[in-house]
């Protein structure tokens, strides 16, 4: 209950758990707030464990209902499963199972699945698997079936999943399989643990283990067995996660917002920290292309959802201006769909948090089919993204809970200013010394932005890119107060804005470098005519006109 309630921040609208206990699965769910199945688990008391399965589900098939809540179990309630993502194939095999009699008690894509491995186990069709498991004591038998019968089924699925399986036969074992949807396995001290995040269950252990795409996880508390997509036994991809469970509680703050705000001086410090070699050269974190195809880079794309491509949009100017290639910034979401001009001499920029974001996913493998290069900026090593790219570059922000992302945006600003001066360094564009000279720099921004956070000052923006952070702030504003705000260049606001501003609307002017700043004057002025608005301005001094913020503020 404590992994589903630290996920409980990315929505969801029912919430249930199959346990495996001495007597067999006992399935509870429940409809609306974690808290509701909280209260149903107190009612019924069920017995210890062996091992549990849980899930938060977001309606995609059928209406939030306790019957199409998670976990969903088979005819005889033998087997319970979980799963994320979406069957594409769900309705073909519903109507093959319906003709062989199996009846659905719900509206889901993922009771199709269970039924299906329910059916490939009884059959034994699938015979049994033959390799070495860890951890597994009792029911191997059963084990090696259920086994079988999921690699199986799997090979039958189109579409996105994560699955997780227990089964009354085997009942101190979950089984568990991916494609293209997140995954990662938890290895404790006489526990063991999966989740879609490490958040799940970063207050038990630090130390995780990748699981690839099409791989298989048997997991016990005394052991986990990775399979490849052949069947055979993979080596476990370890690595330990490099933040406390402190940094996923509120820590004494009254939100996750305010806490994640002033948290931006650390993340960005962190994201800094160690990016100058024992040469004198700047690093990134993994780097699996050659540095001559860097050079004959012609084109960089960046691309995100969200928070991450405004990251990019901003990050444009300076490298552009760094290393003198032209810079495009695109919605992963779109990405694919445009047929982009993508080459070998293209270096495409994923940016993601979690480096699980499913539309940038889908977009990196659509560039590396074209022969462009992919650099990863994500805040989770081992996740999809970055173990799909050849280049990675992490953010070291902790975990984001608050639904309006504030310190990642300013971390992978930072890792793309890193990366920008990488390129410039590899390239040519830059010498070793101006590079250093503008690390320095950057490494008195976290001071900068702790003093703003203690004076209780508006952040403002950035240097030609202000409309670009201006259309960041307005997705906030939306996300957190959940009005209507708009984002729109000065030289058009004497015909847009004029045209919405009102009484209950104000309009607030953000200056940029001095060369514009006669034009959001004039805007301003133009508007002001006939409506009283709220004036914030860049506060910085330009020449003998003194502090432009005094000369703009008013309302």
């Amino acid at each position: 209950m404590g992994g589903l309630a630290r996920l409980e921040y990315r929505g969801y609208d029912s919430a249930g758990l199959a346990l495996s206990t001495p007597d067999g699965l006992e399935v509870i769910r429940a409809v609306g707030k974690l808290a509701n199945l909280a209260d149903k688990i107190e009612v019924l008391k069920p017995a210890d464990a062996f091992a549990a399965i849980g899930h938060t589900r977001w309606a995609t098939h059928g209406r939030p209902t306790v019957a199409n809540a998670h976990p969903h179990s088979s005819a005889d309630g033998r087997f319970a499963l979980v799963h994320n993502g979406i069957i594409e194939n769900a309705d073909a095999l519903r109507a093959e199972l319906r003709a062989d009699g199996v009846t659905f008690a719900s509206d889901t894509d993922t009771e199709v699945v269970v039924h299906l491995i329910a059916k490939m186990y009884e059959a034994g069709t699938a015979g049994q698997w033959g390799g070495s498991l860890a951890g597994v004591h009792a029911g191997e038998d059963a084990v090696r079936r259920l086994i079988a019968a999921m690699r199986a089924v799997t090979e039958r699925l189109q579409g996105t999943f994560t699955l997780l399986l227990v089964s009354a036969d085997a009942p101190e074992v979950i089984l568990a399989a991916r494609r293209s949807s997140p995954l990662v396995v938890g290895l404790g001290d006489g526990e063991n643990f999966l989740g879609s995040d490490v958040l799940a269950f970063i207050e038990h252990t630090n130390r995780a283990v990748e699981i690839d795409q099409d791989q298989m996880a048997i997991v016990t508390a005394r052991g986990v067995t990775v399979l490849g997509h052949d069947g055979n036994v993979v080596p476990l991809k370890e690595y330990e996660v490099d933040f406390t469970s402190d940094r996923a509680t509120k820590d004494g703050w009254p939100t996750f917002m305010e806490k994640e705000i002033h948290e931006q001086p650390r993340g960005v410090r962190e994201t800094l920290e160690d990016r100058i070699d024992s040469t004198g050269h700047l690093a990134l974190d993994e780097v699996r292309i050659p540095e001559y195809i860097l050079r004959g880079v012609d084109k960089i794309v960046m691309i995100g959802c969200g928070t991450a491509s405004y990251a990019g949009q901003v990050a444009k100017y300076a490298i552009e201006h760094w290393c003198r290639i032209p810079v495009e910034v695109e919605l992963s979401s779109e990405f694919r769909y445009r047929d982009p001009v993508v080459t070998e001499k293209t270096l495409v920029v994923a940016i993601s948090q979690s480096g699980e974001t499913m539309d940038t996913i889908q977009a990196i493998r659509h560039a590396r089919e074209q022969g462009a290069k992919v650099v990863a900026i994500v805040n989770t090593p081992g996740s999809t993204i970055s173990r799909e790219s050849d280049a990675v570059l992490l953010t070291h922000a902790g975990p984001e809970i608050a639904v309006a992302s504030t310190k990642a945006f300013t971390s992978q600003v930072t890792a793309c200013f890193i990366l920008g001066l990488y390129l410039a360094q590899v390239r040519g564009n830059k010498y070793s010394d101006e590079i250093i000279d503008y690390m320095e720099k950057l490494a008195e921004a976290p001071a900068k932005i702790q003093k703003i956070l203690d004076q209780g000052e508006m952040l403002v923006s950035y240097p030609k890119a202000d409309h670009d952070a201006v259309l960041l702030n307005t997705m906030k504003l939306k996300n957190a107060i959940t009005a209507d705000s708009f984002g729109i260049k000065a030289p058009e606001g004497a015909s847009k804005v004029k045209a919405l501003v009102m009484d209950t609307l104000p309009w607030i002017p953000i200056t940029a470098p001095r060369e514009v700043v006669l034009e959001v004057k004039d805007g301003i002025v133009q508007c002001d005519v006939e409506q009283d608005v709220l004036y914030i301005a860049q506060v910085e001094r330009y020449g003998k006109n003194g502090n432009v913020g005094q000369a703009f503020m008013g309302g």
